[in-house]
């Protein structure tokens, strides 16, 4: 009888078996085929629509008893049931605060097979096993942050996932990717093409990518199966909230400074004909830069011109009421730039976080500001994702790099349910004829 096996990242497929299945190249000499393992599936169904018979080899997998004390929301049912309706494949997108966690652990309960759950931060890898230990009555194994250590539920960071996928490719029946948007890039990608695992689950607040390597992770585990948005949960499962725009003029030296930068990137832009209107347009800017003097000092100007939009004093003015005027709430303040925040730090006494933080350290700012210890913190970047950040009410952005993503990740670290019913306040800084201007318009 024909045969599937698995071998480092591959389906073998024996002879006797058709030679047009999905993602299989076939070695006409010997009659054997082989596919990615991310295509095992695929061709499994292939097979079963044929009434082909054939003996399958890829996985054993034993079945688990999982279960924990979750409820699902309705609107987290609803997630699920549409991944399972998918044919347990696929991307979620739910907001930051609304229990991602929970509906990969239900989906974990659901299939009640080995599973491999992949994070991109070692807080996240932390969370994950934390949350799996309390609710599941097994082993959890643990893949990063000086650990190797396998087990039938186990959580890796992408980097682990990446190094060992081959190895580890026929010991799961479902792959959850957390943060899944991380997928996307290049290298990573082979650890969803080199997993059999059938099941595949991604997890996200923001799916879509600039350069639209979301089509690539669709691919590889399946199209976006739910999105639920911000004002779908708003005021009853997540904080009411409001957005304010606040526009600050440049002083006169500061607009002297971005108008000059920006004449010397826009003059050169209308020279050599490139119109910017994509991330492809950026990279082969940056690609001119490395052998034309003109580019390099143009994408130097686009640069510096960025500093003086993002940077500018009468931020750190306005700063200073919205601050004065929240005295008694949970503020968080979001730059671009790790100088700014040291800059704001000394400024206003405020607890820095920036990826120059140690890992304890950090922790211990956040478990004082979860206290009360602590009521504002300033940060760089680094609360973005991947950290679970103690309730806030305020968010303040100072700068940021514009995209959507990252809007919607900050706006999610005010969005937990509040005690009180108060609505969440973010308020967003942006300098006055500049392109801070366009980007805040195209996000309304």
């Amino acid at each position: 009888m024909a045969r599937l096996s698995y071998e480092e990242g591959t389906i073998r497929l024996s002879e006797g078996l058709p030679g047009d299945l999905p993602g299989v190249e076939y070695d006409a000499r010997s009659e054997t085929g082989r596919a990615p393992a991310y295509r095992y599936a695929a061709v499994r169904a292939a097979l079963d629509e044929r009434g082909v018979a054939y003996e399958d080899d890829v996985l054993d997998l034993p079945t688990l008893p999982l279960e924990s004390t979750y409820e699902l929301r309705d609107y987290q049912q609803a997630a699920l049931d549409a991944w399972r309706d998918s044919g347990d494949r696929g991307v979620l997108e739910l907001p930051t605060g609304s229990g991602k966690t929970v509906v990969g652990i239900a989906a974990m309960e659901a299939l009640a097979t080995p599973t491999l759950v992949v994070v991109p931060t070692i807080d996240l890898l932390d969370q994950w096993q934390s949350e799996l230990e309390r609710e599941f009555d097994c082993e959890i194994g643990r893949m990063g942050g000086g650990e190797q250590r396998v087990a039938d539920v186990t959580v890796a960071t992408y980097d682990s996932a990446y190094l060992r996928a081959d190895e580890l490719g026929d010991r799961f029946g479902l792959v959850v990717f957390d943060e899944v948007h991380h997928l996307g890039g290049e290298g990573y990608r082979d650890i969803a093409r080199l997993l059999a695992a059938p099941a595949r689950l991604g997890l996200t607040a923001t799916f879509e990518r600039p350069d639209g390597a979301h089509e690539v992770v669709a691919e590889l585990i399946g199209d976006l199966a739910s999105r639920i948005a911000v004002d779908e949960l708003a005021g009853d499962h997540l904080a009411d909230y409001d957005i304010k725009r606040i526009a600050v003029a440049l002083t006169e030296s500061e607009r002297a400074t971005y108008e000059r930068h920006q004449e010397t990137f826009t003059s050169y832009l209308q020279r050599s004909s490139i119109t910017m209107r994509s991330g492809s347009d950026y990279q082969e800017l940056v690609k001119r830069s490395g052998t034309d003097p003109e580019a390099r000092e143009a994408l130097l100007a686009k640069q510096r011109a960025r500093e003086v939009m993002m940077n500018a004093d009468r931020k750190v003015e306005r700063l200073a009421t919205i601050l004065d005027r929240h005295r008694d709430d949970r503020v968080i303040v979001f730059t671009a730039h790790t100088d700014l925040v040291y800059r704001l730090s000394e400024r206003f006494l405020l607890p820095a976080i920036t990826h120059e933080t140690g890992a304890d350290e950090r922790r211990e700012i956040l478990e004082r500001f979860r206290e009360g210890t602590y009521s504002r913190i300033v940060t760089a970047n680094v609360l973005d994702e991947g950290i679970d950040v103690p309730d806030a009410n305020v968010a303040v952005l100072l700068s940021g790099s514009g995209s959507e993503r990252e809007f919607t990740q900050r706006l999610g670290r005010i969005l937990r349910p509040k005690r009180d019913g108060d609505r969440a306040i973010l308020y967003e800084l942006i300098s006055e004829e500049t392109a801070e201007e366009n980007v805040a318009a195209r996000r309304r």
